[in-house]
């Protein structure tokens, strides 16, 4: 029986501001559940919910792990959904060439008729949440309706969620409105119910996000930011909007605390696609004596300028939402440790004692497992036993490398950002910025090497401007423009930018850089480099260390590898120019002159290695 609004006003907790409330009741009238329950946050619900998935066979409980779980998702419902990916703002200019957009009256049409009793049979939960410590002032605060047990739970990882949230809110705090719904109703519109199953959802799928009113509405998909949307629907397509409004940044970046031998500490951030290691150097633990690395965040990092005109970090995430295939002791000790209780695991293998096995976890797999869609599985099935997006979701301060200051609801002062790329050739190991305007630059031109490509050469480039090209919730050139506003504003209290690259090879396919722990070094170099202790060469890329000044200590590299971790061919980069020329014509006259100046400039510096 559909719940009705007087039921719903009753229900609702003291807390709850009456517009909260109102509209609630109007996504109940729209969706039709049996019931409306608001989220607590508390342990008793947690414990509750748990054992309610358990019983439907949504949650196998592991053994060895307390407090953790294995979900198996429909196999049609793994990953981001791009393609069903839509930025609706009300000019499609204002979407760019790189979101899909849709006139947002058309996409209400179309949506409403799929929300449209898409809970019957089902609860409405609400879950009032709060990205970023509670109460700071670089947070936010948001509130998600789902028919989820699963992104209820999840949800209660990654975010601050419940009764202190809602209490925020009911305050007269700004809240974001999101909406999600699996799409798969137990009661037709005739009243006849269908049997439920463990991973419901649909086969037609939607991600929408309305950057004026600041709306989100998911449908048809339970997984991962499809659903969770406090994730990359909040904190970064819907956030990066808010950040442009406001004059601060939502970015794809990581979030590091670096403790020196001298007790110096630095704050660094960085930004990497997809593949490009950004996990394990969230979590990095450096082969350099003296040096200490603690993660604040591992994917979204929100700054604001402070009182003292530096730029502040916070993690808008409480928890990680971890890719588990290759994570191992070898490559992410850290992750893994921090698994060993209370975490929610997708897609992976079941073993044999009640545990849980993914590719790369151990250097041989076990002999028998039940594979992520719940088949016997054997190292010569022939196939992975884990999804290659299966993920583990963890709290944050369960790993150890967590820094004390990761809930300072005030951030972290910034000293350093990253940018890197997956790239075989061309770009160095590490090098600095000229200024602020270089540096957004480098961020507006990352790439990786879609292809393995020989020495010497740049390949075929995948753009993945400051790793944001699936979150941006705006036109990317506006957004580059925006960076550059933000450096005007900062002065020369803005951060030094660095680009890194792990990943160069030299001409038989081996890689130069033995990378992980390793990273370290490029890192400290880039701190000493900001304490004015060691020099630098003026480059093609930017600055790169002199020779001698880039720890290498115990590294045994093969003779001529720092040569060519830095080496710059000037028709190599006169090729990637065109390409970066090509790829900004994309953006017409939207693109920001000062990148075409940055070109110029990167030609005339392509032009003066070729002269010397």
């Amino acid at each position: 029986m559909t719940v009705d609004a007087t039921e719903i006003q009753q229900g609702a907790p003291a807390a709850a501001s009456a517009d909260l409330v109102e509209w609630v009741t109007t996504v109940a009238e729209l969706t039709k559940p049996d019931a409306v329950y608001w989220c607590d946050g508390s342990e008793e619900e947690r414990d509750r919910l748990r054992a309610e998935a358990v019983a439907s066979g949504q949650f196998i409980p592991l053994e060895k792990r307390p407090g953790s779980f294995l979900v198996r998702s429909d196999p049609a419902d793994v990953a981001r959904v791009e393609s069903r990916t839509f930025i609706c703002s009300e000019k499609e200019e204002d979407a760019g060439p790189t979101n899909n957009w849709a006139d947002p009256a058309e996409m209400k049409a179309t949506l409403m008729p799929l929300f449209d009793g898409s809970m019957r049979g089902r609860t409405l939960y609400v879950i009032p949440f709060s990205m970023g410590p509670l109460g700071g002032n670089i947070s936010r605060l948001g509130v998600e309706l789902t028919d989820s047990i699963y992104v209820v739970l999840n949800m209660r990882i990654m975010t601050r969620m419940g009764a202190e949230a809602l209490k925020l809110i009911g305050e007269g705090q700004y809240w974001v409105p999101a909406v999600h719904t699996v799409g798969y109703p137990l009661v037709d519109a005739d009243g006849n119910r269908r049997d439920d199953v463990t991973w419901p959802c649909n086969e037609e799928k939607y991600i929408t996000h309305f950057p004026e009113t600041r709306e989100i509405w998911s449908y048809g998909s339970g997984y991962g930011g499809n659903a969770l949307l406090g994730k990359k629907c909040y904190a970064l397509r819907i956030a990066s909007v808010l950040a442009r409004d406001e004059g601060w940044l939502a970015e794809h970046m990581l979030i590091l605390k670096i403790t020196g031998p001298d007790g110096r500490v630095y704050h660094l951030t960085a930004a990497f696609p997809s593949a490009c290691g950004k996990t394990n150097l969230a979590m990095l633990r450096p082969t350099i004596p003296g040096w200490k690395v603690e993660t604040v965040g591992d994917d979204i990092a929100w700054m604001r300028q402070g009182e003292d005109g530096r730029l502040y970090a916070i993690n808008p995430e409480a928890g990680f939402f971890g890719v588990a295939p290759g994570t191992s002791l070898d490559t992410n000790p850290t992750a893994l440790e921090a698994l060993d209780h209370d975490t929610i695991f997708t897609n992976v293998a079941l073993t044999d004692d009640g545990d849980v096995w993914w590719e790369g976890m151990t250097k041989e797999p076990p002999a028998h497992l039940i594979d992520w869609r719940g088949n016997d599985w054997t190292p010569e099935s022939g196939v992975p036993s884990s999804h290659p997006n299966s993920r583990f979701t963890v709290r944050a301060d369960q790993a150890a490398s967590i820094s004390p200051e990761w809930e300072d609801p005030t951030g972290v002062p910034i000293d350093v950002i990253l940018f890197g790329g997956r790239r075989a050739s061309n770009v160095p190991l590490i090098s600095e910025s000229y200024d602020w305007n270089h540096g957004v630059f480098v961020g507006a031109t990352v790439s990786s090497e879609q292809t393995a490509a020989a020495e010497g050469a740049v390949g075929s480039l995948r753009r993945d401007p400051f790793a944001m090209l699936p979150f941006c919730g705006y036109n990317m050139a506006d957004y580059w423009a925006h960076w550059f506003r933000v450096g005007e504003k900062l002065g020369d209290k803005a951060p030094h930018i660095f680009q890194v690259n792990w990943f160069r090879k030299d001409s038989e396919g081996n890689w130069l850089w033995p990378g992980f722990g390793d990273n370290a070094r490029a890192i400290e170099w880039a701190l000493r480099r900001i304490n004015g202790e060691v020099e630098a060469v003026d480059a093609i890329s930017g600055r790169i260390p002199v020779e001698g000044d880039l720890n290498t200590e115990g590294l045994d590299l093969p003779e001529g590898t720092y040569e060519k971790l830095f080496a710059l061919d000037p028709e190599a980069w006169s090729v990637e120019a065109d390409l970066t020329e090509e790829y900004f014509a994309k953006f017409g006259d939207k693109v920001p002159a000062e990148l075409h100046t940055q070109l110029e400039q990167l030609r005339a510096r392509i032009a003066a290695a070729r002269e010397a």
